[in-house]
């Protein structure tokens, strides 16, 4: 039996390494509901501050199209926040559940969200929308754009989006298999 710790780890690896798509889709859920909690938890944060102000609906709308530019800068570097974040968490459980290839994890994860995305505008599109779940899903993060209004900002803010996502799911892999190896090199070194 041999002792040397990378000699065991390259060995259970190639038996058991590999994409774990069961363990992705499992981060895929992780990360949809962790974005839907802190969007909530931002709009929650946003209602409360504009209680404490004594804001009323008309002069928050008022306000917000007076500064279209800022509010429209604020709302996307807070999707992307959220996104990195969310991504990071569903990139986290799917590591740690696969427990090797934590880069290969996270982008299982990623390739999950793309191609559920694609289903469900899929799905949209041949049912019309008055079946478009996303759009009756106020909670769930998305870029604030008209699908039919789709600009060059647009898209590279949906660009940006799907690349935030990405990173934030690979990091979240390599940390979920980082626990692994501490307890490789904690019982395998003596």
């Amino acid at each position: 039996m041999p002792s040397d710790r990378h000699t065991v780890l390259d060995r259970e690896q190639e038996r058991y390494g590999g994409i774990k798509w069961g363990s992705a889709f499992f981060g895929w859920l992780t990360a949809i509901g962790t974005a839907v909690i802190l969007t909530a938890l931002l709009a929650a944060a946003g209602t409360a501050v504009g209680v404490a102000t004594g804001t009323n609906a008309t002069n928050a709308a008022g306000k917000a199209g007076q500064q279209t530019t800022t509010i429209g800068i604020v709302g996307g570097i807070a999707l992307l926040v959220i996104l990195l974040v969310a991504y990071f968490c569903g990139g986290y459980v799917a590591g740690r559940m696969a427990r090797f290839n934590g880069i290969k994890q996270g982008i299982a994860v990623w390739v999950w969200s793309i191609a559920i995305a694609v289903i469900i505008a899929v799905i949209g599109a041949l049912l019309g929308s008055k079946y478009d779940i996303l759009s009756k899903l106020n909670g769930f993060p998305r870029i604030p754009i008209n699908e039919g209004d789709l600009t060059t900002g647009g898209i590279i803010a949906l660009v940006v989006a799907i690349v935030a996502a990405l990173v934030g799911a690979v990091l979240g892999g390599m940390a979920g298999m980082r626990f692994h190896r501490n307890v490789d090199k904690a019982g395998l070194d003596r």
